[in-house]
């Protein structure tokens, strides 16, 4: 479930939206399109706990709800859990994205949104909380210099497949991680081939 590429089918998702009708519009376009929706409710407070009883990838958070608002039930779900959080909000304050941000929140749609918008972000979401999900569990034991010099050039080596190869940034990452397990190498040393040139797909 780290590939980056993997299906929608493999994502189960939390939704928290005090609209009903949102939500089931929300609930219907994730069905339709593969996801597994582990989980609905209209509060925060609510959306925080079927994300500790479900695990899902991913927690879908209106910004405004009875219990707890959605930047806070972002705040307690990405500080417990790995857990990609896309956000839905009617208002496009400055302030709020940022706070959002601070938060964990990984990306975030306008209200009201169209199914075109909404799918395509939040496999945007999914791939680069994968991505991320990957990094952290190869650098658990590195100190923060290493960590961040692995993410600089994974980040490199990505941009390089993308230009050189034509692929997508899921795909080069796929590439890069798929590299590793097969050769039983660190992704920073297979990303490193990559950027000398040693390396193609």
């Amino acid at each position: 479930m780290t590939d980056g590429t993997a299906s929608a089918a493999a994502a189960r998702v939390v939704i928290a939206e005090d609209e009903a009708i949102v939500r089931l519009d929300l609930k219907e376009i994730l069905v339709s399109a593969g996801y597994d929706v582990v989980g609905e409710t209209g509060r925060g407070d609510e959306a925080v706990r079927l994300v500790e009883q479900h695990q899902p990838d991913l927690a879908i958070l209106d910004i405004k709800m009875p219990g707890m608002d959605g930047i806070r039930a972002a705040h307690e779900i990405t500080s417990r859990h790995r857990v990609a959080v896309l956000l839905l909000t009617a208002f496009s304050q400055r302030d709020l994205i940022e706070e959002a941000r601070d938060s964990g929140v990984s990306a975030y749609l306008i209200k009201p949104f169209q199914p075109r918008e909404l799918l395509p972000a939040i496999a945007d979401v999914l791939a680069k909380a994968r991505q991320e999900w990957a990094l952290d569990a190869e650098q658990s034991a590195d100190g923060a210099e290493d960590k961040i010099a692995t993410r600089r050039l994974v980040d490199e080596a990505k941009a390089v497949l993308m230009e050189r190869d034509d692929l997508a940034e899921a795909e080069a990452f796929g590439f890069i991680q798929r590299t590793a397990m097969q050769t039983r190498s660190r992704m920073r040393d297979v990303a490193q081939k990559i950027v000398d040139g040693t390396l193609t797909p």
